[in-house]
């Protein structure tokens, strides 16, 4: 029998996220922490939140909110909402909890829970990524997923329109 009830339940508020963390440190979990839109799902996201996984105990996924997706991406995004983008990514095996942030960085997020692990796809730099000086200060570290090529989000879209 799946537990699809307790899916739910990994969504979290900030507030209650930063509690919960806390709870996991007094266990020793070694907490790794990724975000993103999400908003069209892929393989190349499950290769990348695998790989998340798969450098701690316990994996919490950022979403950007509706309002931090249309400043970033444009007024035609978010395709999916942040409430169904949230359940999607709740709905995984290899996440332990999901929270929404209004910023169009994670960085006051990352700030709050300090991460040991931060992990973000490999287009990016680490110098550039939000929360990476803040994550290694503080002795955690910085991973660099593997990126599947030829897929994201933006050509998904960018073939849909086209055909």
């Amino acid at each position: 029998m799946k537990a699809v009830q307790s899916i739910p339940n990994k969504i979290y508020k900030t507030d209650e996220l930063i509690k919960e963390v806390a709870r996991l440190r007094l266990k020793n979990k070694k907490i790794v922490f990724s975000n993103g839109v999400f908003d069209i799902f892929h393989k190349g996201h499950i290769a990348s939140l695998s790989q998340a996984a798969a450098e701690g105990d316990v994996l919490i996924i950022g979403v950007n909110s509706d309002a931090s997706v249309k400043r970033l991406k444009g007024p035609e995004r978010p395709i999916n909402d942040e409430n169904a983008r949230a359940l999607m990514l709740a709905s995984l095996v290899m996440t332990d909890a999901i929270v929404i942030f209004e910023e169009d960085t994670p960085l006051e997020l990352i700030k709050k829970i300090m991460p040991d692990v931060l992990v973000k796809g490999g287009d990016y730099r680490i110098e550039n990524i939000a929360g990476a000086k803040e994550v290694i200060d503080n002795g955690g570290k910085v991973v660099l997923a593997e990126l599947v090529e030829g897929i994201s989000t933006t050509l998904i879209i960018e073939r849909m329109k086209n055909s």
